[in-house]
């Protein structure tokens, strides 16, 4: 039996990697209606909520906690304008979600960072809002 490592780039990576892979990424766009390789449960209906319930619009800023491959601040940022932060442990995460961002256009107003919660190397008071949905670790 292996087991469970507690360092979260051993322990999600594999998770990342895999959350890219074509039925992955069917499967999540017919049950949460998006494609951002998410790994929770947080549908794209319920991030649209969050995002009104934030008030968020151009000029204001997001801080996305654990964002894994960068769902549902990216989503976000792209739908209602504003700027994002995406704070995850695990460095493929954080690479994921910067392409992305890239990807979609968002680049100039998406910052990917590598970090854990408890320990952001951020200012206090830099942001309008903050999100963390389906954080397990």
């Amino acid at each position: 039996m292996r087991r469970a490592s507690n360092d979260p780039d051993e322990r999600f990576s594999e998770r990342y990697a895999a959350s890219g892979a074509a039925a992955l990424l069917q499967a999540e766009g017919e049950v949460l209606g998006s494609d951002y390789q998410a790994n929770g449960y947080t549908t794209l209906a319920q991030a649209e909520e969050i995002g009104v319930a934030l008030g968020l619009q151009p000029g204001r800023r997001l801080l996305d906690l654990g964002s894994g491959c960068g769902y549902p601040g990216l989503y976000l940022a792209d739908r209602f304008g504003c700027e994002v932060v995406t704070v995850d442990p695990v460095a493929s995460g954080a690479i994921t979600a910067a392409s992305r961002a890239e990807r979609d256009g968002l680049a100039a107003r998406h910052l990917a960072v590598l970090a854990a919660g408890a320990a952001l190397p951020l200012r206090d008071d830099s942001f309008d809002a903050v999100v963390h949905v389906d954080v397990m670790c």
